[in-house]
């Protein structure tokens, strides 16, 4: 699984608890890794990241709390930093696949001559997993109108599959601004980010 460790808006400080965190999971959690990290504005620091687990890590959605003094700006009064833990969801993918397709025939107006509306050369498409279709009557044979319709349904297959994709992907993103201040999963202390709740 994908878990996505957020600063959400937060300073500074927020985005150096962003790489504590995911230090100490990757630590806890055999088979952790980061796959991706956003930086911040200083070294060190990160807007969020993304690690990946084998481990089912979605007990920790929510909020992380972080006490310590600023160790980036000395005399800042605050103290509680929060960052946001969130699992990602995946787009779903899918190959596709022919046997799934329904084809239909009908009568097509059009290039034929003679034999216009008095044979089934029209051709539709579906993807039946989709419930989305294609239609071609460009040619004058049933077979080149089947290839036509088939390839214009895998072109509309892979656009739903793109856009589906782009929409879980913002709205992954949107979590990144979805911090909650208070009640935190977890709590921690100090520069040695030791776990304290």
């Amino acid at each position: 699984m994908e878990l996505q460790i957020s600063s959400g808006q937060g300073p500074v400080e927020c985005e150096l608890a962003v790489g504590k965190f995911a230090f100490v999971l990757c630590e806890e959690f055999a088979n952790t890794v980061v796959k991706q990290k956003t930086p911040g504005l200083v070294e060190g620091c990160y807007k969020s990241i993304i690690i990946e687990s084998e481990c089912d890590l979605s007990f920790l959605d929510g909020t992380v709390k972080w006490i310590c003094p600023s160790p980036l700006r000395p005399n800042h009064k605050r103290k509680n930093w929060f960052i946001d833990v969130s699992p990602l969801k995946s787009p779903e993918s899918f190959d596709f696949d022919d046997e799934k397709v329904r084809f239909d025939t009908f009568r097509s107006g059009g290039k034929g001559g003679q034999h216009v509306n008095k044979v089934e050369t029209g051709v539709r498409a579906t993807y039946l997993p989709l419930n989305i279709s294609a239609v071609s009557t460009d040619e004058r044979s049933q077979y080149m109108n089947k290839k036509i319709a088939l390839e214009r349904l895998k072109k509309l297959a892979a656009k739903q599959e793109a856009d589906a994709k782009r929409v879980t992907e913002q709205s992954n993103w949107m979590e990144h601004t979805r911090l909650i201040r208070g009640n935190a999963l977890r709590v921690y202390e100090g520069m040695s980010f030791r776990r304290v709740k």
